[in-house]
């Protein structure tokens, strides 16, 4: 990580979860990060923590609704003006909502859509214009996919997020092939999770606490460490070394 020492990297949803545990190991690895959500007032938190651990890194905390465009745009422009520009771009920002397909809301498919695959291609386009006018040859874009982005869920409720999964899956591809077309050696990966002890599951099924509960006890699960590895394995990669797509379940998860 020597490499990404003092450089910036926006991670989104960085108040909880895998993008806390993210922004916190870029930090501790002396990048400056820039960390977004819709409140910031954990992720002031976790600067001050980070802080008061002495990384060499610092944490800036940004207030930003990924579902809406002119505020990605703002904080974009907000990056370039305090920090010249974006050299990582950890795109984790994600949400769920268990509506089936045969009788969902169409408010919660389009909440997903909105979050889980245009804010994530605006943060990418952005984030590669943002290199692309400093000659950034060498930045990195990481997409916090799951694994429903490769297989579907047994279960009918998560059938529409794992669709949006699946449109990650194909736009870290394409967004691959499109960056070898402008020859250009930033790199993009997709890092598919299984299940993580995370809040997820908690905000996904907010009235029912009993099903959450079980999620996390019925195996042995992730930690949002075993993500942050992977992370920082495809940002240490050698120039020569594209990590295009990193699975990890649970040793004992079936799908």
């Amino acid at each position: 990580m020597e490499r990404w020492k003092g450089r910036v990297a926006l991670v989104t949803g960085a108040s909880v979860g895998i993008g806390a545990a993210v922004a916190r190991a870029l930090v501790q690895h002396g990048m400056k990060v820039v960390g977004c959500a819709r409140s910031v007032d954990k992720i002031e938190k976790l600067a001050a923590e980070c802080q008061s651990a002495g990384y060499s890194g610092t944490l800036v905390p940004y207030k930003c609704d990924l579902s809406n465009e002119e505020e990605i745009l703002s904080m974009f422009s907000a990056i370039k003006t305090l920090h010249q520009g974006v050299d990582v771009c950890i795109n984790n920002a994600g949400l769920a909502h268990p509506e089936p397909l045969l009788s969902g809301r169409t408010e919660g498919w389009r909440n997903m859509i909105d979050v889980n695959v245009l804010a994530l291609s605006i943060c990418t386009r952005e984030a590669y214009q943002s290199m692309k006018e400093r000659s950034v040859d060498d930045g990195h874009i990481i997409n916090i996919n799951s694994v429903l982005g490769h297989v579907p869920h047994p279960e009918g409720g998560a059938h529409f997020y794992g669709a949006t999964k699946y449109a990650v899956t194909a736009l870290t591809e394409g967004t691959r092939l499109e960056l070898l077309q402008e020859k250009t050696h930033i790199r993009v990966t997709s890092i598919s999770p299984g299940l993580v002890r995370t809040e997820f599951a908690y905000s996904t099924f907010k009235n029912n606490k009993e099903a959450a509960d079980k999620m996390y006890s019925q195996i042995k699960v992730l930690e949002v460490e075993d993500i942050t590895r992977a992370v920082v394995f495809a940002l240490t990669a050698p120039p020569h070394a594209q990590i295009g797509e990193i699975i990890i379940r649970p040793t004992e998860q079936v799908f």
